[in-house]
């Protein structure tokens, strides 16, 4: 269903956003509800649902926080989040260096968060049972942990040299945070050690060219400004500004040398993008200019490009049920990618004599069915 992913015609999101779309987040207990944050740091809830049951429909607009809202954000708004356990509540952060906590049903803030450099990205844990930590990567150097339980942000992390881009729990360990900085460096840390960090990752695992006396391990050679793991949490991804993805080990904290090519990347601030749930293969999802790149993960083939966007692509999430894909843009538009349905063919058609290039080889099956060659 992936590798037949295309640009829905009988499918719209109602266009409310009248600037720039950073983020998008689909909840994980339906997969029915999607936020979206704007550069004009305005707020969307829609409805993925097609309540008409018509075949062309409008994914509508449920509720959002406008300019007109007294507690809107002042700036642009760089991540959204649902709550993991239920949708009553979920999180954005913004350039207005505030992490607010909303309450779905009156969207109004529970609690407001404030920091004293812009915010660039936090994460809640999809797993945690025993914390409430929501991880925030700041213009500081310090990753911030701010509990929901007590309302402070007591916890600190330190160890990055420059602004925290990108921050991202594990799915597999409640305890386990990876975080992505512009000084080059991803590191994952165990937020109960008193050091916090468990290792910084190395593109050279450990063997230094002769040519560098750099002694830090550096995941990138320039800013390192998009995570993201495998639903499984044994793999990290990560992207920077040498126009590279990296696959990590996330247990060894080994790199995994998958090439994926040049993959374009001139964002001065976080990539949000995605993997795949549910496939075999997995993949990955990445804004590239105006397009979204799609990769196997484990191979590193690129397999397609999904053209569509007017303008660059600042976001992508997925739908696990659908393996659906929504993308979002400077170009005020969310686009819905589905997988195209094949065309049913006629009962006499035998096996043998279908067409066969519209298989992609990721999904060829390395054995064979047939009794001669036993």
């Amino acid at each position: 269903r992936v590798l037949s992913l295309e640009l829905n015609k009988d499918r719209d999101v109602e266009r409310i956003h009248g600037s720039g779309i950073n983020t998008l987040d689909i909840e994980p207990v339906e997969g029915r509800y999607m936020l979206s944050g704007g550069s004009d740091g305005v707020i969307v809830l829609y409805d993925l649902e097609n309540l008409s049951r018509k075949p062309n429909y409008t994914c509508k607009a449920l509720c959002s926080v406008g300019r007109s809202h007294p507690d809107v954000h002042r700036f642009s708004v760089e991540t959204v989040q649902w709550y993991p356990h239920d949708t009553g509540m979920f999180t954005s952060s913004s350039f207005d260096k505030t992490l607010k906590i909303w309450d779905t049903n009156t969207l109004q803030p529970a609690d407001v968060f404030r920091f004293e450099g812009t915010v660039y990205s936090h994460h809640m844990s999809p797993v945690a049972t025993k914390h409430c930590l929501i991880a925030v990567g700041t213009k500081s150097p310090k990753v911030q942990l701010c509990d929901l339980k007590s309302g402070s942000c007591s916890h600190i992390l330190q160890g990055h040299r420059q602004e925290v881009l990108a921050v991202s729990w594990s799915p597999r360990h409640e305890y386990v945070l990876a975080t992505a900085s512009a000084d080059s460096r991803v590191k994952l840390w165990d937020v109960r050690r008193a050091s916090g960090c468990l290792s910084t990752l190395d593109q050279h695992n450990g063997e230094k060219s002769k040519a560098s006396s750099e002694a830090a391990s550096t995941a990138h050679n320039g800013r390192v400004n998009g995570l993201c793991y495998t639903n499984d949490g044994l793999h990290l991804l990560t992207i920077g500004t040498d126009d590279r993805m990296r696959l990590w080990n996330s247990s060894t904290g080994e790199n995994t040398l998958v090439n994926y090519g040049k993959v374009c990347n001139e964002s001065r601030k976080g990539v949000k993008f995605t993997v795949s749930c549910g496939c075999n293969p997995e993949f990955a999802f990445l804004p590239c200019g105006s397009t979204i790149a799609v990769y196997t993960v484990f191979t590193g083939e690129l397999v397609t490009m999904l053209r569509g966007h007017y303008n660059t692509v600042d976001c992508c999430v997925f739908q696990p049920n659908f393996q659906e894909l929504y993308s979002g843009s400077k170009d005020c538009n969310i686009l819905a990618w589905i997988p195209a349905l094949r065309e049913p063919l006629p009962d006499d058609t035998s096996e043998k004599s279908l067409p066969q290039q519209h298989l992609n080889s990721a999904y060829e099956d390395a054995w064979s069915s047939s009794d001669d060659e036993g």
